[in-house]
């Protein structure tokens, strides 16, 4: 699903980049994600690597159709293997020669990012002891 705003203003939008899969519910917390970008009021769809729709390319078109001039692209992985160093760049190349009105920018994947590791240290913590207080 596809959030975008009706500002005519140039915009600026974010591309969630998942790798995709044949598993019914398996991308309903990227769906989730999507949703809590979507609430602060910023044009925002997923794209998927492979077994699902939309891809990059379909993705890249629904910002630009409308009306952003760039566009993030970050890639819901926790680290650099090879779809993300490798593959994912050649991805957005296609995607940017596709819609060439539509700057794409490639991030770090978003396990690279601090408070995602922490959270996901937090989350594991909980999970193995219940949820902590301040004091640990």
């Amino acid at each position: 699903m596809a959030t975008v705003h009706d500002s005519s203003a140039p915009s600026r939008g974010v591309i969630l980049f998942a790798h995709g899969s044949s598993e019914p519910g398996w991308a309903a917390p990227f769906e989730r994600i999507r949703a809590r970008v979507a609430a602060t009021g910023r044009p925002v769809v997923i794209a998927y690597l492979e077994r699902m729709a939309p891809d990059l390319v379909e993705a890249a078109g629904t910002l630009a159709a409308a009306g952003c001039e760039s566009a993030v692209v970050v890639p819901l992985f926790l680290g650099q293997g090879g779809h993300v160093r490798n593959g994912l760049p050649k991805l957005v190349a296609v995607a940017a020669n596709a819609h060439p009105t539509l700057a794409l920018t490639l991030a770090e994947p978003i396990g690279e990012a601090a408070s995602v590791q922490d959270a996901i240290a937090a989350a594991s913590l909980a999970a193995a002891f219940g949820p902590l207080d301040d004091g640990r």
